[in-house]
């Protein structure tokens, strides 16, 4: 199923090649748009007034750095080799790495960023959402990775972000309410008034 699926998405790739550099240029450097939208996340909390919705902000970078490093020993331990390793007449439109496949390190970074923003905003994480299954995509697309390696990478990205945020909303947020008493408020809120939740 998984060899069929990409065989699919691969057959699309080979019929679309208005697509080829849109895709390309996603896949690879796409994570600067995931970046903004932490940003975009940590700007929403902090005009919000909410110490819970910074702290959620705060929790999402995190998440997104920890689902990184737990994902590491699992691409090592598993090391499931790329499509074009082991695949032939493929079009291949991803630059040729040696690292290993499975969960892919970007649908990773991608989920977590998404369910970590869902916390914060709903609207900003339905974007996230959107734009974590499009990277997704991509990265099949360009034949980086088998439609299996980024469906792992996206769950265990948002259930690093979901797990961490269990773990830290409580001590985070009481931590956050009293630094907003001191000079660093600026930093954390802007609205007038301070609310732990």
């Amino acid at each position: 199923m998984n060899q069929w699926l990409f065989e699919q998405i691969n057959a699309f790739a080979k019929a679309t090649p208005w697509l080829h550099g849109a895709a390309r240029a996603y896949a690879g450097y796409g994570v600067a748009l995931f970046a903004g939208l932490l940003l975009a996340g940590w700007w929403i909390a902090r005009r919000s007034g909410e110490v819970s919705r910074v702290a959620a902000a705060i929790t999402a970078g995190g998440a997104t750095l920890l689902a990184l490093a737990v994902n590491q020993p699992i691409v090592h331990a598993v090391h499931e080799a790329r499509p074009y390793t082991t695949l032939t007449n493929i079009l291949v439109l991803a630059n040729r790495s040696p690292d290993a496949s499975f969960p892919s390190d970007h649908a990773t970074m991608a989920g977590a960023v998404a369910i970590g923003l869902l916390i914060v905003s709903r609207r900003l994480g339905v974007i996230a959402v959107v734009a974590a299954v499009l990277m997704a995509f991509t990265r099949v697309y360009i034949a980086a990775h088998y439609p299996a390696d980024v469906a792992a990478g996206l769950l265990l990205g948002g259930v690093v972000a979901v797990l961490t945020w269990l773990l830290v909303r409580r001590p985070l947020t009481f931590l956050l309410a009293a630094l907003a008493g001191t000079r660093l408020r600026p930093v954390l809120v802007t609205a007038g008034h301070t609310q732990l939740s």
